[in-house]
């Protein structure tokens, strides 16, 4: 395995589950956090409160300015923040075009403070619907403007970062949850009707899903900047597949147990993934990463944040 030393790191969009959590993963190590946020984002304020983490306001669509803001260089950096990643949002083809070119600034950027490797966040959406098990080689036909400017995305910052001999590494998430997940997330969706005694309406849950816990997600990242390949296509994951129901059943015990579910309330679409899961045999293999925490661990931590955050 290649060490790179990782003293110093940018971590743009560090405000949802995986940047909060690898903001805490790399202080814990003893590394210093640039934390890039949107000027006027509430959720600045999710930011981990640390001595080695900084918070840098920056617009996603200044990058540039960043060499200036960050004038001792770093080490590694994290790519995280896009704009329209939900609902209508993902086919809005202007917004996602824009999302790749500033992928591109953060690469430019990258280079300009000295980083020795760039880690992009990429998703499973780049893949398209695939059944089974997703690995770095599977064909990538995405359906969405999302998936395709992830797509996108990913090829051309390895072609810049190359092209200024730094070290490029991307990733494909599939599903992550953990403390300070976005509020449409399906998990997040289904604790708020919980907790307000509300049955949630869901599918019947057969469909076998990869749930990996943010804190595992944020060591996966670190290890990937520190001993990733570069030019690896590293699909994210637990590794593991269960009845997506199993998870829901988990998270409502979490809850209370006597609370109802609906599940098969909803009807499957008809291009409803029914087998979602990560081949991590390679990140597992260049890095010694190993997913360790269970679902009712990681999501009984989940339901405590979400309790704590709303004064529940």
């Amino acid at each position: 395995m290649c060490k790179r030393q990782i003293k110093t790191a940018v971590i743009t969009g560090p405000t949802g589950a995986i940047g909060t959590a690898l903001c805490r993963e790399l202080a814990a190590s003893g590394i210093r956090v640039y934390a890039v946020c949107r000027p006027d984002s509430p959720r600045c304020a999710a930011i981990p409160k640390h001595e080695l983490i900084q918070t840098v306001a920056c617009d996603l669509s200044e990058l540039a300015k960043l060499p200036r803001l960050i004038p001792n260089g770093a080490d590694a950096f994290y790519h995280f923040a896009w704009a329209k990643t939900t609902g209508t949002g993902r086919n809005d083809m202007p917004a996602q075009i824009d999302n790749i070119r500033y992928t591109i600034d953060a690469v430019d950027a990258a280079n300009a403070l000295g980083c020795q490797v760039f880690v992009g966040a990429g998703s499973q959406a780049e893949y398209g619907r695939v059944e089974g098990v997703l690995q770095p080689q599977t064909p990538c036909f995405p359906e969405n403007g999302y998936g395709m400017a992830k797509l996108c995305a990913g090829q051309m910052s390895r072609v810049q970062c190359e092209k200024y001999g730094m070290a490029h590494i991307w990733t494909r998430i599939l599903s992550v949850y953990g403390p300070g997940d976005g509020a449409a997330s399906m998990i997040s969706s289904v604790i708020a009707q919980l907790l307000a005694k509300k049955k949630p309406a869901l599918t019947a849950g057969i469909q076998q899903w990869d749930y990996l816990y943010s804190e595992d997600a944020a060591t996966a990242f670190r290890l990937l900047a520190e001993r990733g390949v570069s030019g690896k296509v590293y699909p994210l994951g637990s590794g593991k597949a269960a009845p997506l129901k199993a998870y829901i059943e988990i998270l409502r015990d979490t809850v209370d147990p006597t609370l109802p579910l609906g599940l098969g309330e909803i009807a499957y679409g008809p291009l409803q993934v029914m087998h979602l899961q990560a081949d991590i045999t390679q990140l597992i293999a260049d890095t010694g990463y190993q997913p360790n925490t269970d679902f009712a661990t990681g999501i009984r931590a989940t339901v405590e944040d979400w309790k704590r955050t709303r004064n529940i």
